[in-house]
């Protein structure tokens, strides 16, 4: 059954209505809304990040998906340059695909101060993908004969939202599942890092005092709190669940905050650029595992 108050659909919606109230009072105030909104729900995510099953795993995982995040990185700011893409939507689509998605896209949206245009692209790029995925990942598996933990390595290295992640490992077997989910979490990790990195870069860039935004500190000070107390797991599930749910009402604002006359100067290289990363990630994975 379809849930309709998911990120996606939120989204769309939004999209829908704002074709019928351009340049509107609306979409200022959906705008304005959408930024404060964003930023709690950011906090309220802390709560679904377990460092313990992170550090329990060791050193390897958190190699794994630096270097998967890095190379991500390096390759998507490269080619934001060489195609001439808005630098703030390049760096959207690049931190969905290397870290995880729409979260991703969603905690670096304000650090960049980016706008609802970018972020709405960004964001039907990586749903789209993430479909695609959940689909196709657990054939591909099947054809190369990977096993369930290989599997579950290259999915959380290569789908973009963990959600998607969850439903194509379930797909493939419960051990895949469980790796999957374990190295999800440590790629993850790796959003704490990377907000704070682009939060200074671009006050620099401003040449403001360095402040780093609150809700990053709220982010990782939930993600503590949730990790080393004895909080019970209903309380994570229900702060989980109310974080998803800021989340959509957020996506269906910053849609809803979309100009469509700004479309047509974004042409076809975002497009590319997201799924030329996804593709490029998603074989040199599936190259490495099978190799070593």
């Amino acid at each position: 059954m379809m849930n309709f108050l998911s990120p996606q659909y939120a989204l769309l919606a939004g999209i829908f209505l704002s074709f019928f109230i351009q340049n509107h009072r609306i979409q200022h105030h959906a705008s304005v809304w959408s930024s404060r909104l964003l930023q709690i729900s950011v906090v309220l995510l802390g709560a679904s990040l377990n460092l313990k099953i992170i550090l329990s795993k060791g050193e390897e995982n958190l190699f794994l998906t630096l270097a998967s995040v890095s190379f991500v990185f390096l390759v998507g700011i490269i080619v934001t340059r060489l195609l001439s893409i808005q630098k703030e939507q390049g760096l959207l689509i690049t931190c969905g695909t290397a870290i995880c998605g729409g979260s991703a896209i969603s905690a670096l949206a304000p650090v960049i101060k980016a706008d609802a245009t970018a972020i709405t692209v960004s964001l039907t790029i990586v749903f789209l993908l993430n479909a695609i995925a959940v689909f196709v990942f657990p054939l591909i598996g099947q054809s190369f004969e990977l096993t369930q933990d290989q599997f579950g390595i290259w999915a959380a290295l290569a789908i973009h939202d963990t959600s998607s992640v969850v439903a194509a490992s379930a797909l493939y077997g419960d051990q895949a599942l469980a790796t999957a989910t374990t190295v999800k979490l440590t790629r993850t990790l790796w959003l704490i890092p990377t907000l704070l990195i682009f939060s200074q870069m671009n006050q620099k860039s401003e040449k403001l005092k360095i402040t780093l935004p609150w809700f990053i500190f709220g982010f990782i000070a939930l993600s503590l709190l949730f990790t080393f107390t004895a909080i019970p797991s209903s309380y994570s599930l229900g702060i989980k669940t109310i974080a998803k749910l800021g989340f959509s009402l957020t996506l269906f604002l910053i849609g809803l905050s979309f100009h469509w006359h700004k479309l047509k100067s974004i042409g076809l290289r975002p497009i590319g650029l997201g799924v030329g990363l996804w593709i490029m990630i998603s074989s040199l994975t599936l190259f490495a595992i099978l190799s070593f």
